[in-house]
């Protein structure tokens, strides 16, 4: 069944608008106070581009590999694997950090801190792992129902708690410092990520040509409005304390509407990462084998879905063993995922035709560059993780080179078969 213009915007706001909003105003507002409101106004306009980048080659060259095919049109297959290396690579850390969210609003409710985190993460991923093991999966529907949910929920909250803003609590307005907007900034990439997914999608609409630019642009306007309405209520409402708030809201709620909102507000977020983190280790166990049967993985260790996803499942909890802050996590996740956005606009540099799309392609650019610097050095992460998978390409390459040369010796052969297997398109 193909989609058409509402259905797109409905995955659309669904791939973007995720877990993070629970918990990110809270996060920027304690790195840059109340001109945390400025970095998101900041995102928000660099969506735009951004998503309108993804739709044009969406709409230009449908596939189901989304950003990793655009990379390896235009770069070869090295720079593709490395795409597919920082999107597989970086769910073991965010897993971590989104079960942290929805822990921190169970918490919130029962007490027990750090090591009621610890057991929802556990519940959480564990739960996750056993339906993707026996094949089981949070379908498309229920998906969809969640984000509408989180949507509606969002949208309670704004109207019942601004009444109750107070213009005093922006001042001081930037107690950490103009440097701090840059450094909001980088956190909020992750509520941001998502729209790479727009190009994913573009097969599977009835009319890519027509469709997919309408779609995204409905999308950006409404998780632009949804993400705005909430980080400037947070603000306005719960002032200086806003930073410290591990359920923001959870407050925004209990002063709007009083009784017990606290748990409700736990038991949507616990759904709401059930979901998040399904989609990521459900992805990440299609992706790891892909990468395998590429080449871009050894065979052994991701060759299929189930190791692939016992992987994950192992980094993880090797990852929630860390002593590494939530907002470092996030900023490590976010330095892979912008460092794909980059690869994603330079790529459609050189796919697209000269007109308006390129010239978004190349604002596009330069923004998520940008960005890549702001996140400082967790960002070093990604360049790792890319240089990891070029380094292994070329080792296997030279191993296939060496291991051939006997064969076509033997075979009378003056040159081994040039591989023609196509690299990883999954992302």
């Amino acid at each position: 069944m193909k989609l058409n213009v509402a259905q797109g915007t409905a995955l659309s706001i669904g791939a973007v608008l995720g877990t993070g909003v629970i918990s990110m105003p809270a996060l920027a507002a304690g790195v840059a106070g109340p001109s945390s409101l400025v970095a998101w106004a900041a995102l928000i306009l660099l969506s735009a581009p951004l998503a309108w980048t993804f739709a044009a080659l969406g709409a230009r060259h449908p596939d189901g590999g989304g950003v990793s095919t655009y990379v390896r049109l235009a770069f070869g297959p090295r720079a593709a694997a490395a795409v597919g290396w920082c999107f597989y690579f970086a769910v073991p850390l965010g897993a971590p950090a989104a079960a942290a969210f929805a822990g921190n609003y169970v918490a919130d409710v029962v007490g027990g801190g750090r090591r009621t985190v610890l057991l929802t993460f556990l519940g959480i991923v564990g739960l996750v792992f056993v339906m993707n093991w026996f094949g089981l999966r949070v379908s498309g529907r229920v998906q969809l129902w969640l984000t509408g949910a989180l949507a509606i929920l969002l949208l309670v909250t704004v109207a019942t708690a601004l009444p109750h803003a107070r213009w005093a609590n922006l001042q001081p307005f930037a107690p950490h410092g103009w440097a701090g907007i840059g450094a909001a900034a980088a956190v909020l990439v992750w509520g941001f990520a998502g729209w790479e997914a727009v190009s994913s999608l573009s097969p599977d609409y009835r009319n890519p040509r027509r469709d997919v630019p309408r779609a995204t642009a409905i999308a950006v306007a409404v998780v632009g409005v949804l993400y705005l309405a909430v980080a400037a209520t947070s603000v306005l409402v719960l002032g200086p304390g806003l930073g410290d708030s591990p359920a923001p809201l959870a407050d925004l709620l209990a002063v709007g509407v009083g009784g017990p909102v606290r748990a409700v507000t736990a038991v949507v977020a616990v759904l709401l990462t059930i979901g998040a983190v399904n989609a990521y280790l459900a992805g990440a166990s299609r992706l790891g084998a892909a990468l395998a049967r590429d080449g871009a993985l050894p065979a052994k260790v991701f060759g299929t879905q189930r190791r692939s996803l016992t992987f994950v499942l192992v980094a993880s909890l090797g990852a929630v063993t860390l002593p590494v802050a939530l907002q470092t996590s996030m900023l490590l996740v976010t330095g892979c995922f912008t460092l794909v956005y980059v690869l994603g606009t330079a790529a459609a540099l050189r796919l697209l035709p000269p007109g308006a799309s390129r010239r978004w392609a190349g604002v596009a650019f330069v923004a998520v560059l940008g960005l890549l610097l702001l996140t400082g050095p967790p960002a070093l992460l990604s360049l790792v993780v890319a240089a990891g998978a070029v380094a292994y390409q070329a080792w296997r390459a030279r191993s296939s080179a060496k291991s051939a040369i006997p064969s076509s010796i033997s075979s009378g052969s003056t040159a081994p078969k040039p591989n023609t297997k196509p690299a990883c398109e999954v992302a």
